[in-house]
């Protein structure tokens, strides 16, 4: 594949990249495998967040690595990410992943809800 293409900066945080390795080790994932992090149109405030386990990258996924985590992020969805760091967190209230965006414009109450 020959092509120019500037690297999105996204961060996968230490707990995160030790959350996703077990959840892969757990379900068997391949060497190929790797977790999309995508940007989706809906949600309260416009966008919503989706992380996804998928065998494979798509032809035109950028793909980053994390610890051996990789990560597939397609081009919508690249355009969104941009500086976004993504961590899992643990407490009274539940537990999951969160996104920080610096160039979000809004959100909700959710956490996987955004406006740009």
């Amino acid at each position: 594949m020959d092509r120019m293409t500037e690297v999105i900066q996204v961060n996968l945080t230490p707990t995160a990249v030790s959350k996703v390795q077990t959840f892969m080790a757990e379900h068997g994932a391949s060497e190929e495998a790797g977790l999309r992090v995508a940007v989706l149109p809906g949600g309260c405030s416009g966008f919503q967040y989706g992380l996804n386990i998928e065998d494979a990258p798509e032809e035109d996924d950028e793909i980053l690595t994390f610890e051996g985590v990789r990560l597939f992020i397609d081009p919508f969805s690249a355009q969104y990410l941009e500086g976004v760091e993504v961590d899992y967190v643990q407490n009274l209230m539940g537990s999951g992943f969160t996104f920080k965006n610096p160039t979000a414009a809004g959100g909700c109450g959710c956490g996987s809800s955004f406006a740009v």
